[in-house]
């Protein structure tokens, strides 16, 4: 009978480090022998480059109920088209980034949370959700001179409180981002395998 597979996130501010550990625990639970895959939001499916290409880079952020609307279609196409699909495959799907980003993002920009809930209610909630918590002082010196509309000292620091309050309510495990890239690496992965245990 085929294994039924794993969906985990990791979660995070912009330069919190979670694509890089995103990355390292594939690579880290591919070498202990599980089939596991990485994938990121905005996905690589035609929405998701058009979140790339139009919404990210811009000089002006566009409304925040366009922002909302179009990550949760771009993370109906992940779910359906890569995520799913994976998870039937038995794999274990580690994505960089998930429904917990637009409730911090876009619940920082003032929509409601339960709004943001109710368009991403038929998306599939992960066996596993990570946030990777580095202080919004720290993260504004890894910023480079070009800042994405996101990256500004005042909208992390709002997203960083809706991240902290979901920590909070046991929706997502917080990992230390500010101890060595290794140490959170091995950390995430402790968490990981225990989880796999269960």
């Amino acid at each position: 009978m085929k294994r039924k597979g794993y969906f985990i996130c990791i979660e995070g501010l912009d330069k919190s480090g979670k694509t890089s550990q995103s990355i390292l625990l594939v690579e880290a639970l591919c070498r202990k022998g599980f089939d596991a895959v990485y994938t990121t939001e905005p996905s690589n499916g035609e929405i998701g480059r058009f979140i790339r290409k139009y919404i990210l880079h811009r000089k002006d952020r566009v409304s925040p109920i366009v922002e909302a609307l179009l990550f949760a279609a771009d993370r109906a196409d992940h779910v359906e088209n890569e995520i799913k699909p994976l998870l039937d495959d038995g794999k274990i799907v580690v994505s960089d980034r998930y429904v917990y980003s637009s409730l911090a993002y876009q619940g920082a920009a003032g929509l409601s949370l339960d709004w943001i809930e109710a368009i991403n209610k038929h998306v599939l909630r992960p066996d596993l959700a990570i946030y990777i918590d580095v202080s919004v002082e720290n993260l504004v010196k890894r910023y480079g001179k070009e800042k994405s509309v996101m990256e500004q000292f005042e909208t992390q620091k709002k997203v960083k409180r809706i991240y902290n309050s979901l920590v909070k309510e046991e929706k997502l495990i917080p990992v230390n981002g500010e101890q060595s890239i290794e140490s959170a690496a091995n950390e995430i992965l402790t968490i990981v395998l225990n989880h796999l245990k269960d």
